[in-house]
């Protein structure tokens, strides 16, 4: 409407300069066209602010249905990594793009609601650690690209979003922003392949996208596909200056090629992640592909209850215990935590979640790291009757002493959610982080499954190729150290990454302070 009102104030301004129209009837003819055109204007106007209204009516009716259906499991909704990468992208960029929408004919209310709710909104390095974490559960899990894009996940429910063009896009230009140039390829040729299949263009057009995957295959070494669709481009717009000078280069190294003066390694200039071969079990195990045991020491794992005889609580209450592996002696409890036990811990760690640290081996630090991605809470004895009850039961089940150990640790893991393969306990050759402690070292690891996870998630052990999957209200307990004291490198685990659902688990690391009469050290030094 101020356009309209500055348009209305020009043409009376122009008016009273030319002066008494009435005298003349042709005069008076030219404003009637002027009229004319300013109708026409309003109409163009009108119908401007009709189309923006019926954009964001659309949108919000869009939203409404996703949120309403979302908001009736939120833990199952956001389980699913592609509905979690969509609200990173939402809330870091398209509500920012709608406030800018309807920034010029709105309610200052509306405007200041949003504005200061932005303020707590994902930024670009959330939408990006998102997409990060997507890529990694295509490669691990083996997912080709158009699996994810239509969200079909395993394990996962009716409810889950797509990606669009426009997604698989964004995809890619993380990738290519880590010059990962094998992911933006294929996140671009799924763009492209979406847009070729009908799908309406958003924000990205074919030309962009072919620009940028001829430029991902060039750098791969891929000359002879980079020229195909360089050519496509071309085909698409011919006047597009670099993709003239693109054929030009293409065409002349290919001609090289072909005359023996280059070589095709000389041309792959992308980066190269080595796949070092614990990284092939890692993922091998994640996938399921657990080691297989011979029929020996699979007659060797029993299921049993821990009776009287550990502990006079079991005699009442026997606690199931499974053997889950024996080298290293992997052992799973049953029904140890109810639902009620788990949903206070969860309560209590809650507000107190930040991002899971890891300490450098050389200097002895804390600092964040892209290979463990979850966020955790400490929870110290005494401070809630749940966790002193906890701490008792692992106490009775395991036969240790709980005073040395470190406090309850309840983490969450987010999309993608994992944590490289790693040692619980402290090496020799490392810096002693237990040190200040006063309790020596991790003897025990105590792990407790929250929350079951529909896809993924599994906790593996990739020297001794085991599997062990989230249950929820059941733990896995090992030790980490032999008898001698000695560490047991066979305990090397890692927690995969989660494909559907949201993984909650509850750990206590149990010291050798206190255990010498509960786990007696040979006479001989031996393992």
């Amino acid at each position: 409407m101020m356009a309209v009102c500055c348009l209305l104030l020009i043409f009376i301004t122009s008016s009273s300069a030319l002066n008494e129209f009435f005298t003349s009837i042709g005069h008076m003819t030219d404003l009637l066209y002027t009229e004319k055109d300013l109708v026409a204007s309003l109409k163009d106007y009108i119908q401007a602010e009709e189309n923006k209204l019926e954009q964001i009516k659309k949108w919000a009716e869009q939203l409404d249905d996703l949120s309403t259906a979302a908001i009736r499991d939120p833990e199952g909704f956001l389980g699913h990594p592609v509905n979690a990468f969509k609200l990173m992208k939402r809330l870091s960029r398209e509500w920012g793009e709608l406030e800018n929408l309807v920034l010029t004919n709105v309610s200052d209310g509306f405007i200041s609601n949003l504005t200061i709710r932005r303020q707590h909104f994902p930024n670009e390095v959330d939408q990006a650690g998102v997409a990060e974490a997507l890529l990694r559960l295509q490669d691990t899990y083996k997912l080709d690209t158009d699996t994810l894009a239509k969200g079909e996940l395993p394990g996962s429910s009716s409810l889950h979003g797509t990606l669009t063009a426009d997604d698989c896009y964004d995809l890619a230009k993380v990738a290519l922003q880590e010059e990962d140039f094998y992911h933006t390829e294929l996140w671009m040729s799924q763009a492209l392949r979406q847009l070729d299949q009908g799908e309406p263009p958003g924000a990205v057009d074919a030309v962009t996208i072919l620009d940028y995957l001829s430029y991902s295959l060039y750098q791969q070494g891929e000359l002879e596909s980079a020229l195909e669709f360089t050519k496509r481009l071309l085909q698409l717009d011919p006047s597009e200056k670099r993709a003239q000078t693109n054929l030009r280069y293409f065409e002349y190294h290919l001609e090289k090629l072909e005359n023996g003066e280059e070589t095709e390694e000389t041309l792959r200039m992308g980066r190269v992640v080595p796949n070092l071969e614990e990284n092939k079990m890692y993922e091998k195990l994640c996938r399921g592909k657990s080691a297989e045991m011979t029929p020996r020491r699979q007659s060797r794992l029993f299921c049993r209850y821990c009776d009287g005889s550990r502990h006079p609580r079991f005699v009442i209450g026997p606690v199931k215990e499974e053997d889950e592996w024996d080298r290293p002696r992997i052992v799973r409890y049953h029904d140890i935590a109810t639902d009620e036990e788990i949903d206070k811990l969860k309560e209590l760690a809650k507000p107190r979640l930040r991002r899971s640290l890891v300490v450098d081996s050389q200097s002895g630090r804390s600092h964040e790291a892209r290979y463990r991605i979850s966020e955790n809470a400490w929870l110290g004895q005494h401070e809630h009757p749940v966790v002193d009850l906890m701490a008792q039961r692992i106490g009775d089940v395991t036969g240790l002493d709980v005073s040395t150990a470190e406090q309850l640790q309840v983490a969450n893991y987010g999309v993608g959610g994992q944590y490289e393969p790693h040692y619980d306990f402290n090496r020799e050759d490392e810096p002693d982080s237990f040190a200040a402690l006063g309790t020596g070292n991790r003897i025990a690891t105590w792990l407790l499954y929250m929350s079951d996870v529909q896809a993924g998630g599994a906790t593996v052990f990739t020297d001794a190729g085991a599997a062990v999957w989230p249950k929820k209200g059941t733990a896995v307990f090992w030790y980490n150290l032999h008898p001698s004291g000695e560490g047991d490198y066979r305990t090397r685990h890692a927690s995969c990454p989660v494909l559907v659902g949201s993984k909650w688990v509850a750990n206590m690391w149990l010291h050798e302070r206190g255990q010498e009469f509960r786990r007696r050290c040979p006479l001989r030094r031996s393992k």
